[in-house]
């Protein structure tokens, strides 16, 4: 009969389970830590998940605490700290036993209590496959992982082993767990340079959301496994040879792709599996970085290279962290092979990443370390924690900072920068430094200036021009695509745009009380933001100059007495925000400098034009020409129509649309171009189309005012077979 007293306190009366002492077999115990105390620590994490999860059953019928060991030992694995292992055997104690966090803070410290509370909050998340939702819950993960990045590493040792028992949940469970482990925790893997993880993670995914092509692919591998060997060591034997003679150590061996791998190129190169060559890759491992390109010439000496498939990732390593060479050979068979040369040191990294730089320090109780390597990371933090961030917009950025490719560019100065591929000066600019790109003004490419949305290629050299007076265009999103470029002109819009709907709103309150002659009541409206809900002053006004409080509510609210007078003057509150943008204010009329003001494209007003303003909800004002047919629609608005005036210098041009109908003829298009170039008006688009004998043409034309453009219609009426010319809309 077996002794309780030694399951109590096996270190005085008896032996440690044997799970137990696998698990700490496994664990990398460094010179200057005490293996007992180490020991001891382990064992009370150990039992104490043991007995909390007594009783306690997994889908397949083991025992649960069974899973708990499994996390531990993956993290032993990868050489953890303790503190770290001890944590994948109480990770899910909080959630699944009557035990708080503030119990784990007693019996074993903060900072073992902290990864468990980590744990337990991404537990909670359950991902949809809507995308806002999906992005908001992840931005809820990598908040914790800012905390410490340990949190997530223990995350990936608990969904590798979901994945490999996941056979025993219901089917709809399995196709949820697997879809999100392929969308969030296999591509994040990769970014942290954990390829062993990611791809693990690929197989265990593919097999349960394709089982058919992964059965298929899995029959073919075992049926061909002896021949492809046969033709893998007929490559190493020869390299083997090669490095022996140049007295290089090392360790050589082929290394066979994922099955989601295979599948992938299948997909991607529209092949059958019998036509995929590149089922195994070759990879040699040497003891210095000198003797990876000694050992890279021995191959080249040996086999031919594919020069354009080569890549020094130890020169430039890739954001993850990884590093390697890569080059590919054509054998005496005629079929090419990769092969991938690295140190232990790189071999480590490459296989489980960020865990592989993990540094533990005894006394340390807290750990907030996001390295060079995944500088991206804290990137992706910083607009988490900026109060603009957008779910749907965040989850954009992710997917491009995940998945894209990456090009290395450099400096006038020869510094190497890395971007995804697809970038544009613009994207450099921010990534040298926040204020470069905040004054962007141009860029010289290879030393020949080029435009801001030019995608850059590797290799290239780029300078930037800057400008104090220059800040980021609205346009710039349109072709940025990093994180951080994005947000930082996300940021600066809206900051500017809030300043331009301050001062909006606080002239609106001003000027109208000025009509209605209740101006000394200005006190009341300036400092009524508390009323309606608002904290300060400045969102009060911001809200009225984006349109959604309006003048009306403000007044009907604050008004007690209104008398038949004050009734009549509100009625025509319309006409009361009179002369509110004239010059003698301050406010310019140009639609260039003023983010908040914008010219309405149904009537498309140019100088000269009766015009009217007005406030729309949150795009500040549009102005529209006084008998626009876009204006009867916003009649129940009246109070938010204001009058504007022209004020803009003389070269400023606005686009104009005309409709031109006539006989078709050969040279109609030739004799209106001529005709309106001979005007010194600039054409920036057309379209004609032909319906049997009458032509139809659009033009766009830039034109200075009104009685430019009306010059120019009389003009056209004398081109030959012109029937009409009018101006339109959109």
């Amino acid at each position: 009969m077996e002794n309780p007293l030694v399951k109590l306190a096996p270190q005085l009366f008896g032996d440690y389970p044997k799970a137990f002492i696998s698990l700490y077999n496994q664990v990398f115990i460094s010179p200057e830590t005490d293996k007992a105390f180490l020991k001891e620590r382990l064992w009370k994490a150990y039992d104490y998940g043991s007995r909390y999860h007594e009783g306690q059953k997994r889908q397949s019928g083991e025992p649960y605490f069974n899973h708990c060991i499994e996390v531990a030992s993956t993290l032993a694995s990868w050489n953890m700290d303790y503190t770290t292992i001890m944590a994948g055997l109480l990770h899910d104690v909080v959630e699944d036993t009557k035990l708080t966090v503030d119990d784990i803070e007693k019996e074993f410290g903060e900072d073992l209590a902290n990864l468990v509370d980590g744990l337990t909050k991404i537990s909670g998340i359950e991902f949809s496959t809507r995308k806002e939702k999906q992005a908001g819950n992840f931005m809820k993960m990598l908040l914790s992982v800012a905390k410490d990045i340990r949190v997530i590493i223990i995350k990936f040792a608990d969904r590798m082993h979901n994945m490999k028992t996941i056979s025993y949940l219901p089917r709809i469970k399995q196709h949820r767990i697997a879809t999100e482990t392929r969308d969030v925790y296999s591509p994040l893997a990769h970014r942290l340079g954990m390829s062993s993880v990611k791809s693990q993670l690929d197989d265990l995914t593919f097999q349960v959301l394709n089982k058919d092509e992964y059965d298929s692919i899995s029959s073919k591998i075992k049926t061909t496994n002896k021949q492809r060997r046969k033709l893998i060591n007929s490559y190493i034997e020869p390299i083997n040879a090669g490095l022996k003679n140049y007295k290089i150590t090392s360790e050589i061996f082929g290394r066979s792709k994922s099955f989601s791998s295979i599948y992938g190129k299948m997909i991607n190169r529209k092949k059958s599996f019998e036509d995929i060559y590149d089922l195994y890759a070759i990879r040699i491992i040497v003891n210095k970085i000198e003797e990876c390109y000694s050992a890279l010439g021995v191959v080249h000496s040996v086999f031919t290279p594919v020069q354009e498939r080569f890549k020094d990732f130890i020169a430039t390593p890739k954001t993850n962290g990884y590093q390697s060479i890569h080059t590919t050979i054509i054998g005496t068979d005629g079929k090419m092979v990769e092969i991938q040369i690295r140190t232990r040191t790189m071999n480590e990294t490459a296989e489980i990443g960020i865990a592989s730089h993990w540094i533990y320090k005894e006394g340390k109780t807290s750990v907030n370390d996001l390295g060079s390597d995944i500088k991206w990371l804290r990137e992706l933090i910083d607009i988490l924690k900026n109060e603009s961030s957008n779910p749907k917009e965040f989850m954009d950025l992710l997917k491009i900072d995940l998945f894209d490719r990456e090009i290395y560019v450099f400096t006038p100065a020869g510094d190497l920068v890395q971007l995804p591929a697809g970038s544009t000066p613009v994207d450099f600019a921010f990534e040298v430094h926040t204020q470069v790109g905040m004054h962007c003004l141009g860029a010289k490419v290879n030393h020949q200036l080029v435009t801001l949305n030019v995608e850059l290629r590797s290799g290239d050299v780029v300078e930037i021009i800057t400008g104090k007076s220059q800040t980021p265009s609205i346009n710039w999103k349109k072709f940025v695509i990093t994180s951080k470029a994005r947000n930082s002109i996300n940021k600066y819009l809206k900051n500017t745009s809030r300043l331009e709907s301050i001062k909006l709103g606080k002239e609106i309150v001003l000027k109208t009380l000025r009509r209605l002659k209740i101006y000394g009541q200005k006190n009341i409206y300036l400092n009524a933001y508390g009323s309606f809900g608002f904290s300060d002053e400045d969102s009060y006004f911001a809200s009225i100059g984006r349109g959604k409080t309006s003048f009306r509510e403000i007044h009907k609210k604050l008004s007690t007495n209104q008398t038949d007078k004050d009734n009549s003057s509100y009625s025509k509150l319309g006409d009361a925000i009179e002369n509110i943008f004239r010059p003698a204010d301050g406010i310019i009329l140009d639609g260039i400098n003023n983010l908040m003001i914008k010219y309405g494209k149904c009537c498309n007003p140019i100088p000269g034009d009766d015009v009217v303003g007005f406030v729309t909800r949150g795009r500040g004002l549009t102005v529209h020409k006084a008998r626009c047919h876009s204006l009867p629609l916003v009649t129940n608005d009246e109070d938010r129509l204001v009058d504007v005036d022209w004020n803009l210098p003389k070269d400023a041009f606005f686009n104009s649309r005309l409709k031109i109908i006539g006989l078709d003829y050969k040279g109609l298009l030739k004799d209106l171009s001529e005709c309106i170039g001979s005007q010194n008006i600039n054409i920036s688009s057309v379209d004609i189309k032909v319906n049997g004998a009458i032509a139809t043409a659009h033009f766009i034309v830039q034109v200075k005012n009104k009685r430019q453009l009306d010059r120019l219609i009389k003009k056209i009426y004398n081109v030959k077979h012109v029937d009409s010319v009018e101006r339109i809309g959109k």
